[in-house]
């Protein structure tokens, strides 16, 4: 069996940071049955540009590959009785919603446990289901502003930066994944299900980490740095060549030894300025225009490849395609293919959740309401006769 084969989850998901949480689970076999409302279309992700036509775009692909879908009208009485027998048969209820719709979506722990003892409920928002901001809608791009990520990105001299990676949207699928997964292990063990009350706010807040411990407990303020350097560590930084921009760092006193003498420079490993982590830190004014001037005086292979030989941690600067053409990319495997009847062969990423030996399989991201059938004959085991007057209930939306 797949790990995770014996896992089947309702979501109630869209756009991205729902479902990136979701599709790694389903990488790993869990059963995603995806809830799209058939009044709105769907996911709106269907119809994110570019690569769209119609329902379909590379950008719902990414997120949705091993889903199946169904359409479903939630707030119909008879959508409700069909998501209600979904829960019988389930281990979780997913969503990504504003913090305040579960609970008027009835789809609270306490609004289904009479349904299913054990079921999960896990709310991904954007600033949790409790709080003055439980109300308003959460945004990637906003919640970077609102937690001190752009502030902390870019340039001194610069604006407040957004990094280039929607990072609080996906790290916040994983910390739901986590959470989902958690609650699936205790409420087997105990039988007793729960809710999980995740939040785009909170993940990005708990990943200020060390910076935010250290204004905490003391008077450091986090500020943006010069050439993305590191705020305590010198040097640990993007430095220019003469033609491409490397990253350079010694996080050990070992690694330090190695760099001066690999470039040139062992007079420095003696400097009294310069002998340890808070000296070279204090003295970075004077340190760090000597480095930048002797990597300004060769090309970034040279240097990466005597970087290299001598041990010192060091990387290029590699843009989208190139990183995506690194031999290491293809070692690992991260590339992998579906085939879609619009798109024909779709290239993407794999999920980075490597668990035993089998590679995962994958199919291409499901066509809206492709498994209506499947999910209602089979899994629910709905005859004619029923699924016709659940439709004219309007349970899968307005009837004919």
């Amino acid at each position: 069996m797949k790990p995770l084969e014996d896992v089947r989850i309702i979501a109630i998901e869209q756009y991205a940071a729902g479902p990136f949480g979701s599709v790694q689970l389903a990488d790993l076999g869990a059963d995603i049955i995806k809830i799209e409302d058939p009044a709105t279309g769907g996911d709106i992700a269907r119809y994110v540009p570019p690569r769209q036509e119609e329902e379909d775009s590379l950008f719902f692909e990414t997120f949705n590959r091993n889903k199946r879908s169904v359409g479903i009208d939630l707030k119909a009485p008879a959508g409700r009785v069909v998501f209600e027998d979904l829960v019988r048969v389930s281990d979780a209820v997913y969503s990504n919603l504003r913090g305040d719709v579960p609970q008027s979506l009835r789809i609270t722990y306490a609004d289904l446990a009479s349904l299913n003892p054990r079921i999960v409920c896990c709310a991904l928002t954007g600033f949790g289901m409790t709080g003055p901001r439980r109300d308003e809608p959460g945004y990637d791009y906003f919640l970077q502003g609102i937690t001190g990520w752009m502030d902390l990105t870019g340039e001194p001299s610069g604006p407040p930066t957004k990094s280039g990676l929607s990072l609080v949207d996906y790290s916040a699928g994983l910390v739901a994944a986590i959470a989902m997964l958690t609650g699936i292990h205790a409420a087997r063990r105990d039988g007793v299900g729960m809710d999980c009350d995740v939040s785009l706010f909170d993940t990005a807040l708990a990943m200020l980490t060390y910076p935010a411990m250290w204004h905490l407990n003391g008077d450091f303020t986090p500020a943006r740095t010069h050439h993305s350097a590191h705020p305590s560590l010198v040097p640990f930084q993007a430095f220019q060549t003469s033609d491409a921009w490397i990253v350079v760092g010694a996080p050990k006193e070992k690694f330090w030894l190695r760099l001066v003498n690999a470039i040139g420079l062992s007079e420095l490993a003696t400097d009294t300025r310069f002998g340890t982590f808070a000296d070279r830190r204090s003295n970075a004014d004077a340190l760090l225009p000597i480095l930048e001037r002797v990597f300004a005086s060769r090309p970034a292979s040279e240097w990466l490849d005597i970087l290299g030989r001598a041990g010192v941690p060091c990387s290029p600067v590699n843009t989208v395609p190139e990183a995506l053409l690194d031999g290491q990319t293809a070692a690992r495997g991260m590339v992998v293919q579906t085939e879609h009847p619009r798109f024909g062969t779709v290239r993407q990423l794999r999920s980075p959740v490597r668990v035993g030996g089998e590679p995962p399989e994958y199919r291409r991201a499901p066509r809206r309401e492709e498994h209506q059938d499947q999910v209602l004959r089979e899994l629910l085991g709905y005859d004619d006769t029923r699924i016709a007057e659940l439709r004219t209930g309007g349970a899968f939306g307005p009837a004919a």
